[in-house]
Protein backbone atom coordinates (compact mmCIF):
# COMPACT_ATOMS: atom_id res chain seq x y z
CA UNK A 1 0.00 0.00 0.00
CA UNK A 2 1.12 3.54 -0.74
CA UNK A 3 0.99 6.73 1.70
CA UNK A 4 -1.05 9.63 0.36
CA UNK A 5 0.58 13.30 1.16
CA UNK A 6 -1.68 15.37 2.57
CA UNK A 7 0.18 18.50 3.76
CA UNK A 8 3.07 18.84 1.49
CA UNK A 9 5.86 19.44 2.95
CA UNK A 10 5.37 21.92 5.76
CA UNK A 11 8.40 20.68 8.20
CA UNK A 12 12.31 21.13 8.55
CA UNK A 13 12.31 17.61 10.69
CA UNK A 14 8.75 16.06 11.06
CA UNK A 15 8.51 13.80 14.21
CA UNK A 16 6.30 12.42 16.78
CA UNK A 17 2.84 12.31 15.80
CA UNK A 18 0.00 12.04 18.02
CA UNK A 19 -3.97 12.67 17.87
CA UNK A 20 -5.53 13.85 20.98
CA UNK A 21 -9.13 15.67 20.94
CA UNK A 22 -7.77 18.17 23.65
CA UNK A 23 -6.27 19.73 21.01
CA UNK A 24 -8.33 19.38 18.09
CA UNK A 25 -6.50 16.23 16.40
CA UNK A 26 -3.15 15.47 15.01
CA UNK A 27 0.06 17.15 16.53
CA UNK A 28 3.35 16.63 15.34
CA UNK A 29 6.84 18.36 15.86
CA UNK A 30 9.33 20.16 14.06
CA UNK A 31 11.73 19.00 15.75
CA UNK A 32 14.67 20.55 14.62
CA UNK A 33 13.08 24.05 14.79
CA UNK A 34 11.34 24.18 18.45
CA UNK A 35 8.16 24.24 16.98
CA UNK A 36 4.42 22.12 17.30
CA UNK A 37 2.37 21.80 14.57
CA UNK A 38 -1.31 20.76 14.34
CA UNK A 39 -3.27 19.58 11.32
CA UNK A 40 -6.21 22.05 10.91
CA UNK A 41 -9.90 21.04 10.81
CA UNK A 42 -9.25 21.39 6.50
CA UNK A 43 -7.03 18.29 6.63
CA UNK A 44 -4.26 19.83 4.91
CA UNK A 45 -2.95 23.05 6.53
CA UNK A 46 -1.10 23.32 10.18
CA UNK A 47 -0.85 25.78 12.71
CA UNK A 48 2.75 26.39 14.63
CA UNK A 49 3.55 26.92 17.84
CA UNK A 50 6.88 28.47 19.09
CA UNK A 51 7.59 26.15 22.12
CA UNK A 52 10.32 28.48 23.06
CA UNK A 53 13.45 26.19 22.65
CA UNK A 54 15.83 25.10 19.86
CA UNK A 55 14.16 21.75 19.83
CA UNK A 56 10.68 20.08 20.17
CA UNK A 57 11.14 16.29 20.45
CA UNK A 58 7.63 14.89 21.23
CA UNK A 59 4.29 15.85 22.41
CA UNK A 60 1.99 14.49 24.88
CA UNK A 61 -1.59 15.70 26.15
CA UNK A 62 -1.96 15.80 29.92
CA UNK A 63 -4.82 14.15 31.89
CA UNK A 64 -6.05 17.52 33.06
CA UNK A 65 -5.45 19.98 29.79
CA UNK A 66 -2.65 21.27 28.18
CA UNK A 67 0.19 19.69 26.65
CA UNK A 68 3.79 18.14 28.05
CA UNK A 69 6.81 18.61 25.44
CA UNK A 70 10.33 17.44 25.56
CA UNK A 71 12.03 20.74 25.18
CA UNK A 72 16.46 20.71 24.37
CA UNK A 73 17.60 19.30 27.62
CA UNK A 74 14.16 18.79 29.55
CA UNK A 75 10.20 19.36 29.68
CA UNK A 76 8.03 22.23 29.03
CA UNK A 77 4.74 22.26 30.25
CA UNK A 78 1.58 24.26 29.38
CA UNK A 79 -1.42 24.61 30.90
CA UNK A 80 -3.83 24.67 27.64
CA UNK A 81 -3.24 23.26 24.30
CA UNK A 82 -2.09 26.35 21.97
CA UNK A 83 0.14 28.31 24.66
CA UNK A 84 3.76 28.09 24.87
CA UNK A 85 4.85 25.91 28.12
CA UNK A 86 5.21 28.21 31.16
CA UNK A 87 6.90 25.67 33.49
CA UNK A 88 10.22 24.08 32.71
CA UNK A 89 12.27 21.75 34.08
CA UNK A 90 15.89 20.74 32.89
CA UNK A 91 17.36 17.08 32.78
CA UNK A 92 20.75 17.66 31.94
CA UNK A 93 23.22 20.32 31.77
CA UNK A 94 25.44 18.78 28.63
CA UNK A 95 24.69 21.45 25.44
CA UNK A 96 26.06 18.41 23.90
CA UNK A 97 22.96 16.27 24.59
CA UNK A 98 19.39 16.98 23.37
CA UNK A 99 16.06 15.46 23.61
CA UNK A 100 14.49 12.72 20.60
CA UNK A 101 11.68 10.23 21.70
CA UNK A 102 9.48 9.59 23.90
CA UNK A 103 5.97 8.07 24.96
CA UNK A 104 3.92 7.84 27.73
CA UNK A 105 3.05 4.21 29.52
CA UNK A 106 -0.45 3.17 30.16
CA UNK A 107 -0.08 4.85 33.89
CA UNK A 108 0.61 8.06 32.14
CA UNK A 109 4.16 8.35 33.43
CA UNK A 110 6.48 9.27 30.43
CA UNK A 111 9.82 8.21 28.38
CA UNK A 112 11.95 10.18 27.35
CA UNK A 113 15.35 9.64 24.98
CA UNK A 114 18.36 11.83 24.52
CA UNK A 115 20.97 11.58 21.68
CA UNK A 116 24.41 13.48 21.10
CA UNK A 117 24.02 16.37 18.69
CA UNK A 118 26.99 14.43 17.04
CA UNK A 119 25.37 11.28 17.25
CA UNK A 120 28.26 9.76 19.59
CA UNK A 121 28.13 6.04 20.51
CA UNK A 122 26.96 5.44 24.16
CA UNK A 123 25.95 9.14 25.14
CA UNK A 124 22.53 9.33 25.65
CA UNK A 125 19.73 7.64 28.63
CA UNK A 126 16.58 6.87 28.47
CA UNK A 127 14.50 8.41 31.37
CA UNK A 128 11.38 7.35 33.32
CA UNK A 129 9.60 10.27 34.37
CA UNK A 130 7.04 10.42 37.15
CA UNK A 131 4.48 12.83 37.63
CA UNK A 132 6.46 15.31 40.09
CA UNK A 133 8.45 15.33 37.08
CA UNK A 134 11.36 13.53 38.99
CA UNK A 135 13.10 11.28 36.26
CA UNK A 136 15.00 8.18 36.69
CA UNK A 137 17.33 6.46 34.51
CA UNK A 138 15.85 3.50 32.75
CA UNK A 139 18.94 2.77 30.13
CA UNK A 140 21.98 4.55 29.85
CA UNK A 141 24.86 4.25 27.01
CA UNK A 142 22.62 4.58 24.72
CA UNK A 143 22.89 6.07 21.22
CA UNK A 144 20.26 7.61 19.59
CA UNK A 145 17.05 6.66 21.59
CA UNK A 146 14.16 6.42 19.58
CA UNK A 147 10.84 4.60 19.00
CA UNK A 148 9.28 4.01 22.06
CA UNK A 149 5.44 2.14 22.40
CA UNK A 150 3.57 -0.18 24.80
CA UNK A 151 1.08 -3.48 23.79
CA UNK A 152 -2.21 -3.42 24.04
CA UNK A 153 -2.31 -4.71 27.40
CA UNK A 154 0.25 -2.68 28.65
CA UNK A 155 2.50 -5.78 29.61
CA UNK A 156 5.29 -5.28 27.00
CA UNK A 157 7.40 -1.99 25.99
CA UNK A 158 9.13 -2.15 22.56
CA UNK A 159 11.86 0.23 22.23
CA UNK A 160 14.51 1.35 19.86
CA UNK A 161 18.11 2.57 19.59
CA UNK A 162 18.52 3.33 16.02
CA UNK A 163 21.93 2.37 15.31
CA UNK A 164 21.59 -1.35 16.39
CA UNK A 165 19.27 -2.08 13.89
CA UNK A 166 16.58 -3.31 16.29
CA UNK A 167 13.52 -2.80 17.88
CA UNK A 168 13.85 -5.16 21.46
CA UNK A 169 10.95 -5.69 23.62
CA UNK A 170 10.30 -5.92 27.42
CA UNK A 171 8.12 -7.19 30.30
CA UNK A 172 6.64 -3.88 31.90
CA UNK A 173 6.19 -5.35 35.59
CA UNK A 174 4.41 -2.79 37.34
CA UNK A 175 6.01 -0.04 35.91
CA UNK A 176 9.25 -1.42 35.48
CA UNK A 177 11.05 -2.60 32.54
CA UNK A 178 12.38 -5.83 32.56
CA UNK A 179 14.06 -8.82 30.32
CA UNK A 180 15.30 -6.77 27.11
CA UNK A 181 15.58 -8.99 24.20
CA UNK A 182 15.31 -8.44 20.32
CA UNK A 183 11.96 -8.07 18.88
CA UNK A 184 12.72 -7.65 15.02
CA UNK A 185 16.38 -7.12 13.51
CA UNK A 186 15.86 -4.82 10.52
CA UNK A 187 18.84 -4.65 7.65
CA UNK A 188 20.33 -1.90 7.33
CA UNK A 189 19.76 -2.03 3.27
CA UNK A 190 15.79 -1.78 4.34
CA UNK A 191 16.31 1.42 6.74
CA UNK A 192 16.82 2.34 10.20
CA UNK A 193 14.27 2.05 13.00
CA UNK A 194 12.95 5.42 14.05
CA UNK A 195 9.48 6.09 15.71
CA UNK A 196 6.86 4.10 15.88
CA UNK A 197 3.47 2.95 17.26
CA UNK A 198 1.25 -0.11 18.04
CA UNK A 199 -2.56 -1.17 16.64
CA UNK A 200 -5.06 -2.47 18.66
CA UNK A 201 -4.56 -6.09 17.83
CA UNK A 202 -0.67 -5.78 18.81
CA UNK A 203 0.99 -4.77 15.49
CA UNK A 204 4.35 -2.86 15.62
CA UNK A 205 4.44 -0.13 13.06
CA UNK A 206 7.33 1.13 12.68
CA UNK A 207 8.77 4.09 10.08
CA UNK A 208 11.99 3.66 8.73
CA UNK A 209 14.48 6.10 8.17
CA UNK A 210 16.75 5.92 5.05
CA UNK A 211 14.06 3.47 3.57
CA UNK A 212 10.90 5.26 2.32
CA UNK A 213 8.69 3.11 4.23
CA UNK A 214 6.63 1.81 7.43
CA UNK A 215 6.94 -1.85 8.36
CA UNK A 216 4.23 -3.81 10.43
CA UNK A 217 5.36 -6.35 12.45
CA UNK A 218 2.97 -8.72 14.10
CA UNK A 219 3.14 -9.80 17.70
CA UNK A 220 5.42 -12.46 16.79
CA UNK A 221 7.90 -10.15 15.09
CA UNK A 222 6.96 -11.54 11.20
CA UNK A 223 6.74 -8.80 8.69
CA UNK A 224 2.84 -8.51 8.45
CA UNK A 225 2.59 -5.12 5.97
CA UNK A 226 4.29 -2.22 4.62
CA UNK A 227 3.45 1.25 3.65
CA UNK A 228 5.49 2.94 0.93
CA UNK A 229 6.38 6.48 1.00
CA UNK A 230 8.01 9.10 -2.33
CA UNK A 231 10.62 10.03 0.19
CA UNK A 232 13.17 8.69 2.03
CA UNK A 233 13.72 9.55 5.57
CA UNK A 234 10.27 8.45 7.31
CA UNK A 235 10.64 9.33 10.89
CA UNK A 236 7.73 8.72 13.06
CA UNK A 237 3.88 7.28 12.62
CA UNK A 238 0.78 7.49 14.64
CA UNK A 239 -2.67 6.54 14.76
CA UNK A 240 -5.42 8.59 14.25
CA UNK A 241 -8.85 10.27 13.38
CA UNK A 242 -12.40 10.03 15.07
CA UNK A 243 -12.23 6.02 14.68
CA UNK A 244 -8.24 5.77 15.10
CA UNK A 245 -8.15 4.23 11.88
CA UNK A 246 -6.14 6.89 9.93
CA UNK A 247 -1.91 6.11 9.89
CA UNK A 248 -0.41 9.73 10.01
CA UNK A 249 3.20 9.33 8.97
CA UNK A 250 5.93 12.37 9.15
CA UNK A 251 8.45 12.44 7.40
CA UNK A 252 12.17 15.00 6.95
CA UNK A 253 14.22 16.82 5.12
CA UNK A 254 17.08 17.18 7.30
CA UNK A 255 20.26 17.42 5.45
CA UNK A 256 18.59 18.23 2.21
CA UNK A 257 19.56 20.61 -0.38
CA UNK A 258 16.42 22.68 -1.57
CA UNK A 259 16.47 20.53 -4.57
CA UNK A 260 16.40 17.00 -2.92
CA UNK A 261 13.45 14.90 -2.59
CA UNK A 262 10.34 17.62 -3.22
CA UNK A 263 7.65 15.90 -0.59
CA UNK A 264 10.42 15.56 2.07
CA UNK A 265 8.65 17.43 5.36
CA UNK A 266 5.54 16.42 4.12
CA UNK A 267 2.83 14.95 6.73
CA UNK A 268 1.57 11.46 4.83
CA UNK A 269 -1.56 9.30 5.70
CA UNK A 270 -3.20 5.99 5.08
CA UNK A 271 -5.63 3.48 6.10
CA UNK A 272 -4.43 0.27 6.53
CA UNK A 273 -7.14 -1.21 7.57
CA UNK A 274 -6.67 -1.64 11.43
CA UNK A 275 -7.50 0.55 14.38
CA UNK A 276 -5.25 2.02 16.74
CA UNK A 277 -4.60 3.16 20.67
CA UNK A 278 -6.08 6.30 21.85
CA UNK A 279 -2.92 8.17 23.28
CA UNK A 280 -2.33 8.04 27.16
CA UNK A 281 -2.03 11.48 28.85
CA UNK A 282 0.78 12.46 30.94
CA UNK A 283 -0.75 12.06 34.16
CA UNK A 284 1.37 15.56 35.79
Amino acid sequence: MRATNITGPVSHHGEGPVWSESWGGLRFVDLTEGDLLTLEADGSSVRRLDIGSPIAGFVRPRTNGGYIVATERGLGLSDVPDAAPTRTVELWTDPGIRMNDGTTDPSGRLYAGSMSYAEETGTATLYSVDTDLTASVVLDSVTISNGIAFSPDGSLCYYADTPTGRIDVFDNVQGVLRNRRPFVAIDEATGYPDGFTVDADGRVWVALWAGSAVHAYEPDGTLGAIVDLPVSQVSACTFGGADLRTLFITTSRQGFSPDDEPEAGSLFAVQPGVTGLPVVPFAG
